[in-house]
Order: C-alpha cells, then sequence, then structure tokens
C-alpha cells in the first residue's frame, strides 16, 4: 500500500469556558481524513495490532460501548482514524501523568471532515499532544519506524509542556480543595497567581500565600533576627543569636553565644547558606562566607539540639507537622563521596530540582554547607570513605516525616502564637526539638525561623506518614462556611463559595434588553453589577467600552473586577460554539428562543433545529439553587425544562401556551400578561407585579428602545429568581431608563 497522506489538521479551537460538549475546557479539533476517510480502521492491514503495540493501554479503553476493551471492539469493527486520534490523544495524556477520561468525534456535512474534542486543561499542552498524537498515528498507518522508545520521547515532551504550563504543587493543591467545594477559579498569570471565586467574593492565592498575608508580616518574616526579637517579646522561644559583619565578629559572637553555634544568612529561605553544630573557629568562619552567599546578612545564633521540624499554621492553628532527618551515606570503599550520594540518595525519587518533588537534589560539589560538613569529617566530596563508614551529608533540608498527631498542644500554642506576632495567616514554622510531643521549654527546644507562603508538598506527599489535606484547610480559611447555614449573604458580603450572582442570557429575541433591565435591577438592588452585552461593557451602569462585548475575554473582565458583586451576560450562540461561556455555573440563565441558526455554517450548524444543543449549554450552568428562565412561547425552548439542576421559571406573552399551563399546575412559577399588567404566577395563585402599572403605557415611553413584551416579563422573571423584592423590580422598571450614560473617555 503507498503513503498515505497526513491527516489535514483544518482547524484547533479551544474552548475555555463550557461548551456544547463538557463543562469543562477542552480542544475542538477540526480535521479532513482525505483518503482515509474510505480507510477504516479494519481496513488497513495490520493497523490495529501496530497501534496496540505502541499503545497497550489504549485496550483499557472504555469508549462508547462501556466496559474494558471497548475500544478494541471498535477498531475490529471498523472505526474512521478522527476516532482513533482522539483516543491516541488521550492515552499520550494519560501516559504523561495528566489523566484525561473525556473526548468525542463526530462527523459534519462534508464527506471526510470531523470534529473531534478532548478534555483539555491547558491549552498548549491540548497541542502538544495533539501533535504527538498525530504524529503517532501516521507512523502507525503507514508503517514507518515508531517504537517504544519513540513513544517514550513523546510523552516526555508533553511532560515537559505540562511541567511548563501547570500549576505548581501548593497551588495545585488549594486549587483542587477549591474545585471539591465548586469554588471556581481563574489563573490570572502563567505561573501561580490563581483567583478562586469570581467579582468581590474573590480571594487570591501565590503559591501559599494569599491576598489576606500581611505585606508587612512577611517582610518581617524575610528579617529573621527582627522575627526572633518579636517572638521573643511575646514569650516565644527563641535560640539567642546576633548579627555580624565579618568571619572575626562571627567567632567572637559565637564565643560570646556559647558553643555550638548555627550560622545562617538573615533573610535566606529553604534551608540554603545553613551550617549548624559549629564548634570550631575554622568551621564558624568559613560557615561566615557560605551563609553570605545567600544572605544580605549573618547571623550566628545557639544550636539547638534536636529534630528539625516544619509546622503549618494556617488561620491560626496548626494543621500538619513534618520532622526531618539526617542525610547520610555509607562507603564501600570504591565510590567517592559524590557518587555515593547520587546513588544511595538522589536516586530518590523524591529528590529533584523542581518545585514538584518534596525532597531537594543534593549537590555534594556545590553547596558549602555540605562541603563544610565533610571537611568536618576530614572528607571532601572527591574523597573515597572507607568501607562501611557512615557520613553525615545534610544536618537540615530533609523535612519528610508526618508528625501531625504527635504535636503537644503547648508547641501548637506557641507556633501559632508565633504566626500571628508575625503577622502571618498562613505561615511555616521552623522548630527544633528533641521530641515535639513534649513542651518546648522541657527539652530546651526553640522556633527557629517563621516563613512566609511556605512548600505544602512535604505535607502532601510525606516520606513516611499519612498526607495531610492542607490545600483543603487553606481553602476553608479562604471561605470559611458560616456557623448557621441559613445564613444569608447581603449585597458583596463573602459568601462561603466564592461566587456572586451571576446571569447569563441567550437567544436572539431582544437578549441585550433583557441583559440591561437585569443588570439596572440588580443595580437598584445594592449591588455593583457588571454587564457584558453586544453594547459594551459596564461597570454599575456606567458604559466604560462600546465594543461587542459578548465575548469570552469581555466576560472575564467582569469576574475578575473586584468591586463587581453581580453580573450579568449576553451570550450569543457563536460565542457557546468558539469559546465557551466565561464562568463555569450561573445563579439565573435565561433562554429566549432556539434561532439564530443563520451565520452559524463555520460550526457545521445550518437550521434552528440544532440551535438545541448549543443553547442548552447556558440551561446546563445553572447552580442547583438557582432557576432557568425560559419562553414558554417558543418552540423547543420549553424542552429545556429537564435540563436545569435548579428551578425552572416560565414566561410567555401569551398565557395560555400549554407549556405555561402545563408548568403552572404542576407548581411552577411562571411570568405571563393579563390585563394589560405582569402576572407572576405561583401554581394557580397569580398577582400583580407591584409598582408597574400598564404595560402599554410603559412601553409608549420606551418605543426608542424597541424593547418588546416578551423581553420585559423575560427580566422580570429573572429578578423574581434572583430575590429581588416584588415592589423593586415593579418600581425599578417604572424608572428604568434605556439610553446609557456615555462611555468614559481616556485620560
Amino acid at each position: 500500500m503507498s503513503k498515505l497522506d497526513d491527516i489535514e489538521l483544518l482547524r484547533i479551537n479551544y474552548l475555555r469556558g463550557p461548551n456544547i460538549w463538557t463543562y469543562r475546557p477542552a480542544l475542538e479539533v477540526w480535521l479532513d481524513l482525505g483518503a482515509l476517510e474510505d480507510l477504516p480502521s479494519h481496513l488497513l492491514p495490520g493497523f490495529n495490532d501496530r497501534l496496540l503495540g505502541l499503545l497497550p493501554a489504549l485496550l483499557e479503553h472504555h469508549c462508547g460501548v462501556g466496559e474494558r476493551g471497548g475500544f478494541l471492539q471498535r477498531l475490529n469493527e471498523g472505526t474512521w482514524m478522527g476516532h482513533v486520534l482522539e483516543h491516541v490523544v488521550i492515552e499520550l495524556l494519560n501516559l504523561a501523568g495528566m489523566p484525561t477520561g473525556f473526548g468525542q468525534t463526530r462527523s459534519t456535512r462534508q464527506r471526510g471532515v470531523y470534529r473531534m474534542v478532548f478534555r483539555a486543561r491547558d491549552e498548549q499542552v491540548a497541542r502538544s499532544a495533539l501533535h504527538e498524537g498525530h504524529r503517532l498515528l501516521m507512523a502507525a498507518i503507514n508503517r514507518e519506524a515508531f517504537d517504544a522508545a519513540d513513544v517514550q520521547a513523546a510523552v516526555r515532551r508533553i511532560c515537559t509542556q505540562i511541567d511548563d504550563c501547570f500549576l505548581g504543587p501548593s497551588t495545585a493543591a488549594i486549587v483542587a480543595a477549591a474545585t471539591e467545594r465548586a469554588i471556581p477559579h481563574i489563573r490570572l498569570n502563567s505561573g501561580n497567581l490563581v483567583q478562586l471565586g469570581y467579582g468581590a467574593s474573590q480571594r487570591r492565592i501565590w503559591t501559599a500565600e494569599t491576598d489576606l498575608t500581611s505585606a508587612i508580616g512577611e517582610s518581617i518574616a524575610h528579617d529573621k533576627d527582627l522575627t526572633k526579637s518579636l517572638l521573643a517579646s511575646c514569650g516565644v522561644p527563641v535560640p539567642e543569636g546576633q548579627i555580624v559583619a565579618t568571619p572575626e565578629e562571627a567567632w567572637e559572637a559565637a564565643e560570646d553565644i556559647g558553643l555550638p553555634v548555627v550560622v545562617k544568612p538573615s533573610d535566606g529561605n529553604h534551608g540554603r547558606g545553613v551550617s549548624l553544630e559549629l564548634s570550631t573557629r575554622a568551621e564558624v568562619e568559613a560557615a561566615f562566607a557560605i551563609a553570605q552567599r545567600h544572605g544580605s546578612e549573618v547571623i550566628v545564633e545557639r544550636h539547638v539540639r534536636g529534630h528539625e521540624h516544619r509546622l503549618l499554621v494556617v488561620g491560626g492553628r496548626v494543621v500538619a507537622a513534618a520532622r526531618g532527618a539526617v542525610a547520610t551515606v555509607t562507603g564501600d570503599g570504591q565510590a567517592s563521596v559524590g557518587q555515593l550520594v547520587d546513588a544511595q540518595l538522589n536516586t530518590d525519587t523524591r529528590r529533584g530540582t523542581g518545585e514538584g518533588f518534596p525532597l531537594s537534589r543534593i549537590d555534594t560539589a556545590r553547596d558549602g554547607a555540605i562541603v563544610l560538613e565533610l571537611q568536618r569529617q576530614g572528607l571532601s566530596p572527591d574523597a573515597v570513605p572507607a568501607a562501611g563508614r557512615e557520613v553525615l551529608i545534610q544536618r537540615n533540608g530533609n523535612v519528610a516525616i508526618d508528625c501531625t498527631d504527635d504535636v503537644h498542644p503547648e508547641v501548637d500554642h506557641l507556633v501559632s502564637l508565633a504566626a500571628r506576632v508575625v503577622g502571618l495567616d498562613i505561615a511555616g514554622v521552623d522548630v527544633v526539638a528533641r521530641d515535639i510531643s513534649r513542651p518546648l521549654h522541657e527539652q530546651g527546644g526553640a522556633v527557629v525561623e517563621v516563613n512566609a507562603g511556605p512548600g505544602l508538598l512535604m505535607h502532601l506527599k510525606p516520606a513516611q506518614g499519612a498526607p495531610r489535606p492542607v490545600g483543603r484547610a487553606i481553602c476553608e480559611h479562604l471561605f470559611a462556611r458560616p456557623a448557621d447555614p441559613l445564613e444569608q449573604r447581603g449585597p458583596g458580603a463573602q459568601g462561603n463559595d466564592g461566587r456572586i450572582p451571576i446571569v447569563g442570557i441567550a437567544g436572539t429575541d431582544g437578549t441585550q434588553h433583557i441583559a440591561k433591565l437585569v443588570a439596572w435591577l440588580l443595580h437598584l438592588s445594592g449591588r455593583y453589577t457588571g454587564l457584558a452585552c453586544r453594547d459594551g461593557l459596564y461597570l454599575n451602569q456606567r458604559c466604560v467600552e462600546t465594543l461587542d462585548s459578548t465575548t469570552w475575554e469581555a466576560g472575564q473582565r467582569l469576574l475578575i473586577n473586584r468591586a463587581v458583586q453581580a453580573a450579568v451576560f449576553e451570550n450569543g450562540a457563536d460565542t457557546i460554539l468558539r469559546t465557551g461561556l466565561a464562568y463555569d455555573r450561573c445563579q439565573v440563565g435565561v433562554v429566549t428562543d432556539l434561532g439564530g441558526a443563520a451565520g452559524l455554517g463555520e460550526f457545521d450548524i445550518f437550521d434552528d433545529a440544532e440551535m438545541f444543543k448549543v443553547l442548552r449549554s447556558q440551561v446546563d450552568v445553572v447552580l442547583p439553587g438557582g432557576a432557568a428562565v425560559l419562553n414558554a412561547a417558543t418552540a423547543g425552548t420549553a424542552e429545556l425544562k429537564p435540563l436545569c439542576d435548579g428551578e425552572v421559571i416560565f414566561y410567555s406573552t401569551d398565557p395560555g401556551a400549554p407549556a405555561l399551563l402545563a408548568h403552572c399546575s404542576g407548581g411552577g412559577r411562571a411570568v405571563l400578561v393579563r390585563q394589560n399588567r405582569v402576572v407572576l404566577a405561583t401554581g394557580e395563585t397569580e398577582r400583580f407585579l407591584p409598582g408597574l402599572d400598564q404595560l402599554s403605557a410603559w412601553f409608549k415611553r420606551h418605543a426608542h428602545s424597541r424593547m418588546g413584551e416578551s423581553s420585559l416579563l423575560a427580566a422580570v422573571a429573572a429578578a423574581w429568581a434572583l430575590d429581588i423584592p416584588l415592589n423593586l423590580i415593579g418600581a425599578g422598571i417604572e424608572a428604568f431608563e434605556s439610553t446609557p450614560q456615555p462611555a468614559r473617555k481616556a485620560h
């Protein structure tokens, strides 16, 4: 068989928010199979065996069959290469440690052209996996040289992209805990700055620092001498010490304090430049030079005997503790110290150079503290210890043994006090003690450092003992649950889920009018309200951008704005198809109709019957405590009702609409018109909307806006779903001015 041309990737589209495929971000790929359209998997001799030889774990893929071996069954029956590419990409992501269970492939109206989509938490990682999967698949199709080593190389390249793009372990643990509680998050930069929650209810984290972390507290923690002074004044035991400027001063201080001593930088971190248990002038002066390279000043302090411990304080309480162990190697009479370290210590999978490793890789040649430690034993990195000789390599920096359950209450109290004295809401407090289960004063233990932005990995992946849910503890600290579960949030108050009221409006019938009126009513209810609609971007009724803002990017601008207490979004079908919704869930989702197919040909949509699967996205994301507002009089819209996780409120200009009548007979809520008045129905009970008189007079005043009666009813229903007082809804509609304030000029 002659070589087949590559599958052509026509278009790659990253869907950042909820979309027609899934609630979560996904990569959508439009591809043209070309000649392969006539060659499904069972018609390519030996293809299935070659593919499974490269990716044997494809046997585990259930596919649509729903059981192990399902995808293999599809291969043997014959499936098209777009579907195969989907599974190849997913498997490569699985091998790279980024499990991806979701994928779909669908044909389009154009022969040989398919839409393939898979779950993608990061666009660049997804693109990398797609590239590698495409290459592997074409090699299998064309019998090109490609073996297990090539697969591993492809996986390594994806892993490199993951390392470059994904959150660090500490940040990821907090984000994962927030996700468990359905708290949304937005990544604010390419690093570890993350927003949890939306608008005024948000909190921000940067690794293990939060927007509650005091800048003054962080500066104090950075100055170890000042930290010790403050702690000592509050009764926290600390080792006495002093700042020194020269090696000679260091030795004088050591003699005054009493040997042995510790020499360390005053503003270092991660144990860099720290030399312990120094007893001679030569050791102290050598340690001074090492410490000076890692900080602006050098401290000499009393050596406290015992084990190094790291206690994590979150919100005033100890939530995790880990104990350190010395690092040693055993000589064999042949290998040098450096070689022994590489063979006996650096092979530990917990050691590495990235932040994803709980223990650091040991560099005997460059770490001055290690060189000094070896010199004290009469050795160097190149020396060859005798067989059986134990060589001490590191006294600190190996904190990885969980001891949370052993912490004595008095130690807990002192460590929590230390964090409060420094002024940190989250702190890593270093304690040296022989036994952490006993009070410090009994054993001469002491707090030696208080660190801002502590790493969490030692608690998430301890070498010994149980992992601790420290990400959850930080999330609970940032989003404390109300003591009373029935406690209501006032406008702008911090909720326990980081959410603000969000209203999403989709369809074609007057959606911009609905959006503006709902935003106005939210504004009157006392909330600083953001609005993103086709007429522009608005903040509290002031237009700040006149461009079409029915985009994901414009929506994000509202959600990251810390002033915004409620937000309203007009969502076109093209927004859902091109980028997905700007938010993960909403309190109210409005769908006016299922029209708008015209102009969506690029998405393979050509008639209104196909709009159901597009606009259902707006209903799919309604929160369980929220409501979908649906037009009962337009074809197909009422059929969205079963898809809503929350309540459904119907509206209709026709009070006799069958869907509306059936809904009310079942006790549901609805908004309709009778006697030229807006009527609110709850089951069989009806009442006029207070504060709003004859609709004909209102529409006459607002004729210039071209707002329809249906749009007014939809806005009333949305406001009702938001629990805005009915008197305020009526009065607000009477006072509504449909002409916006002008955009603010740039200075």
